[in-house]
């Protein structure tokens, strides 16, 4: 799967900057995407989607401008599963009492009503 670019994940930043193109990421470069293919699962830079349309007529990718269609990508759905407080942990309880999303150790430190994992 595409990835983020890597500078933004890792400074640290709150905000994800961009897909890269898979198909350049498989070459090492680091092209940002414009186009993701739900059939072949993959992103495409405005160059590889010439060669992607001209292979596959029946694939419709989606550009920016639908990218309510795109997927999260896996380090971003990781990061936005982490506790705040404890952050080697992931958020797999659910406080009834707050409201809230919470790791094992706040759900024993901090919750007392609780759902045993969202899974």
């Amino acid at each position: 799967m595409a990835t983020f670019s890597q500078p933004t994940i890792e400074s640290g930043s709150d905000m994800v900057q961009d897909f890269l193109c898979s198909t350049c990421e498989e070459k090492k470069l680091e092209e940002s995407a414009d186009y993701y293919c739900e059939s072949c699962v993959k992103f495409f830079c405005s160059k590889c989607i010439d060669l992607h349309s001209q292979l596959f007529t029946q694939h419709s990718p989606h550009g920016r401008g639908d990218m309510k269609k795109w997927p999260v990508a896996k380090k971003v759905e990781d990061f936005l599963l982490k506790c705040d407080v404890h952050k080697e942990e992931n958020n797999d309880m659910f406080c009834k009492d707050h409201s809230q999303l919470c790791c094992n150790k706040c759900a024993i430190l901090s919750h007392r009503y609780f759902l045993s994992h969202l899974s």
